[in-house]
């Protein structure tokens, strides 16, 4: 009888831990560390919303192109709503949801030698422009605004096309350009390093920013956590600090 009792016991000891061990790799798959591709303007405040998630800041095109090839994610961020929707389309992350909204700005060296002060200065001859590529979503809502504006022409003046915002303001601030087009966002940062020329409400393409989970994602549970802390009160806050908009909750 006491051996029948003892090999119960090890049998319940046995069976504790394999519940346990279960249980104790349940968590971690559920809190492993997500990599998070990310507009490169959601540099600054994405770490303040999860510090725990593994970041990669680009322009939103290039980490589109990314998750076509395979590359591994879980959570896609983008500045604009064409690139998420068009890989949802094509079935590779789950339904985008609009997270945050931004506005473009004018923005020139604090010594401002070219002695823009608003942005139809642009069409002075030897201004020293830099914008976003095309296909960024920078350098299409810089295109957008400027034939808002009937300001098409002074693309003439472009110096260089960057591939994301932070390579803009990086050239104003170092005083490569004469001004350059950038998120209201990307300029609270360096605000002693660049003044900011507001540009007309009425011409402001809609920027829209929109998150998804990756459907190849590993990390199903944790990748929508963090698309969850984006949302919640504490994320809303944290990007209505650093200068975004907040649509209404979805």
């Amino acid at each position: 009888m006491r051996r029948t009792a003892l090999a119960a016991l090890a049998a319940s000891t046995l069976l504790g831990l394999a519940v346990a061990a279960t249980a104790s790799g349940s968590a971690h798959r559920t809190t492993a560390q997500i990599r998070v591709l990310a507009a490169a303007s959601l540099t600054n405040v994405f770490p303040q919303i999860d510090n725990t998630a593994k970041f990669s800041f680009a322009g939103s095109d290039a980490l589109a192109a990314q998750i076509r090839l395979g590359a591994p994610a879980d959570v896609f961020a983008s500045a604009n709503t064409s690139l998420p929707n068009a890989l949802y389309a094509a079935g590779l992350v789950e339904k985008p949801t609009v997270f945050t909204t931004n506005k473009l700005v004018l923005v020139v060296p604090t010594s401002n030698p070219a002695g823009i002060k608003t942005v139809f200065d642009l069409r002075q001859k030897g201004i020293k422009l830099v914008v976003g590529t095309p296909t960024v979503p920078i350098g299409s809502y810089t295109r957008t605004i400027l034939r808002n504006l009937a300001l098409t022409s002074v693309l003439s003046n472009v110096v260089s096309q960057e591939t994301d915002v932070k390579s803009i303001v990086g050239k104003v601030v170092l005083g490569q350009a004469d001004a350059g087009f950038v998120y209201l966002t990307d300029a609270k940062p360096v605000a002693g390093k660049v003044k900011v020329v507001r540009l007309p409400g009425w011409a402001q393409p809609k920027v829209k920013y929109e998150i998804a989970v990756v459907k190849a994602s590993h990390n199903q549970a944790a990748a929508q956590a963090f698309v969850k802390k984006v949302l919640a009160k504490r994320g809303r806050a944290a990007l209505a600090a650093a200068g975004f908009g907040l649509p209404k909750k979805p």
